[in-house]
């Protein structure tokens, strides 16, 4: 058994009590490698923002459970030799049952998420309840699910969306105990958030997905004030990056986001932990295309890694400083 407090971690519930207090949200960037993860502590150094680092269930897969306790405690230590000793959340995002809940709160993990949001309400109820009993006991914070959001992303796969009802959200919170509660108001996994028929177009010509339910959020406010709430597949899905990709010889078709003033507007709310996975694979991605594509010689990988961290780090200094507001929150 491996305590988080021993890698230098913190779990989430200070920080999203002084988050929701302040009007701001704290990034959740997810990562694989050890290039996403400098950028992403490079970023929240800079930018003087707390941070969670996140890991789903097939990244956890593909980095190796062990690799990922030591990443983490490095990532703190690499934190203090930058600067600025950032405060580091490492939570499992999306996990399916309770046994990979456990595994990771044995890894080192101080947070979890326990997703029952395909099961049938009661027994989203009773495997939160369980995941919740058993991290509160190592000082674990969970983080649980109402509502369905569409896309894929990693292992999550659904077709349609299913809005949180907000008439089921203080039962959930007082039966399951969760620290926090992710919902549904119309954010959606992946980069291609919306079909092209359900948006409008702008001035520019810009295809402008629909509004986010902000009036089920202020309704859940209502039914919890203060509580935590989360919002997954929040990328914006910036269209230089998808043009940049297309251009240098990717196949990015319908590939539409989150408008960042709407992220900016949640985060003002209870709304205190915004996921954001898909706009730094794609800005990884164009990174490296492009460096590919204008030098075809190019076979030493730090060559194209290099500059696919540098842009995900500027791309995440400015989601904290202009969108979640989590900048110099530290």
């Amino acid at each position: 058994m491996v305590n988080y407090k021993d890698l230098g971690l913190v779990n989430s519930r200070e920080l999203f009590k002084k988050a929701v207090k302040g009007g701001y949200a704290i990034p959740a960037f997810n990562f694989n490698n050890m290039e996403q993860m400098q950028a992403i502590i490079q970023a929240c150094v800079e930018a003087k923002s707390p941070v969670i680092l996140q890991v789903s269930s097939g990244a956890r897969k593909y980095a190796n459970q062990t690799l990922l306790r030591y990443m983490a405690q490095g990532a703190v230590e690499y934190a203090k030799e930058l600067g600025y000793a950032i405060p580091i959340v490492l939570h499992l995002d999306h996990g399916d049952s309770f046994e990979l809940c456990k595994s990771c709160i044995e890894y080192g993990f101080s947070s979890v998420m326990i997703d029952g949001s395909a099961h049938p309400y009661d027994e989203n109820v009773a495997l939160t309840r369980k995941v919740v009993e058993y991290a509160h006991q190592y000082d674990v914070t969970v983080e649980g699910e109402l509502g369905v959001l569409a896309g894929i992303e990693d292992d999550v796969v659904a077709a349609s969306h299913v809005y949180t009802r907000p008439e089921d959200v203080e039962d959930f919170v007082s039966k399951t105990g969760v620290d926090s509660l992710a919902i549904s108001i119309g954010t959606s996994h992946g980069a291609n958030k919306f079909k092209p028929e359900q948006c409008t177009r702008n001035a520019e010509g810009i295809l402008v997905p629909p509004a986010l339910r902000f009036d089920i959020l202020e309704e859940i406010e209502k039914r919890i004030p203060g509580f935590p709430i989360v919002l997954h597949g929040s990328s914006s899905v910036p269209q230089d990056l998808v043009k940049s990709i297309n251009q240098h010889g990717g196949a990015l078709k319908d590939a539409i986001g989150i408008p960042e003033d709407q992220l900016r507007q949640a985060s003002k709310s209870a709304v205190c932990k915004i996921n954001i996975d898909s706009d730094g694979r794609l800005a990884m991605t164009a990174a490296v295309r492009e460096v590919l594509a204008d030098e075809p010689s190019v076979f030493d990988p730090r060559k194209y890694l290099g500059p696919a961290r540098e842009r995900l780090k500027q791309l995440y200094i400015h989601k904290c400083k202009n969108v979640l507001g989590s900048a110099d929150q530290a």
